[in-house]
């Protein structure tokens, strides 16, 4: 099981997003998703969280919220534990991030990206307030074939919820 964080900075309505488009072999390529990455050997969630997001953006945050745990299972990759945070950061320039494009998108826009379905999901989890969630994901392919949210199967329509 691999254990990756991923964060949504939040600044003026808007959440920090990268665009998947420098990385070869990745599973996001052409995708936007947030920041984050897999665990360093000893770290902890938050270790993770605090030098992925000062890798991949330069930037320091201020305060942070775990939002969620979120368990993929795929036909295709491998299974993963993925620790959800949004958070707030340092006001200052971003860096360059050699995995992708970085660029703060409006929350109402984020849809109208290419995302995963089960990251519309866990979107509206978050627009939803629902405090500290665990949403089980299971893909076939790119396809998601079921979603469970705090042990309840649901919908994999994200519009639904």
């Amino acid at each position: 099981m691999i254990n990756t964080t991923l964060c949504y900075i939040e600044k003026d309505g808007c959440y920090l997003m990268m665009h998947r488009v420098k990385k070869e072999n990745d599973l996001n390529h052409d995708k936007w998703v947030g920041v984050g990455g897999k665990f360093e050997n000893g770290e902890s969630p938050d270790d993770c969280l605090l030098r992925e997001v000062k890798e991949e953006t330069g930037l320091a945050l201020v305060s942070w919220t775990l939002r969620g745990v979120v368990t993929f299972l795929s036909d295709v990759w491998a299974p993963e534990y993925m620790f959800l945070y949004t958070a707030e950061a340092e006001d200052a320039p971003l860096k360059e991030c050699e995995e992708g494009v970085l660029e703060w998108v409006r929350k109402e826009d984020v849809y109208d990206l290419p995302i995963w379905i089960g990251d519309k999901i866990f979107f509206r989890l978050l627009e939803q307030g629902i405090p500290c969630f665990s949403l089980k994901l299971s893909y076939e392919g790119d396809a998601l074939v079921s979603a469970v949210l705090n042990g309840i199967p649901v919908s994999t329509d994200p519009d639904s919820l």
